[in-house]
């Protein structure tokens, strides 16, 4: 059963899996994926926990432009309502 989508339950998850991923830094909404070190590879996986956890599909298309977590958080819980 997926996770309700609330910013709260979405940042705890991202952030989480960024670490566990070995993100490089502090994992905040303003860190920058160049900045913890995050490449492609990376928010594929990211983009599967997301699927997993709150029934959210994000495509290619919907993280190439990604920058900061914040900016991945806030595409979450917009896709989910």
């Amino acid at each position: 059963m997926a996770t309700a989508v609330t910013t709260e339950s979405v940042e705890s998850k991202l952030f989480a899996a960024l670490k566990e991923m070995g993100a490089e830094g502090e994992v905040t909404r303003e860190a920058t994926f160049e900045q913890l070190d995050v490449d492609s590879l990376d928010l594929v996986e990211l983009a599967q926990v997301v699927e997993d956890e709150f029934g959210v599909e994000l495509g290619g298309d919907d993280v190439k432009d990604l920058q900061t977590v914040g900016e991945a958080v806030d595409l979450v819980v917009a896709k989910a309502a």
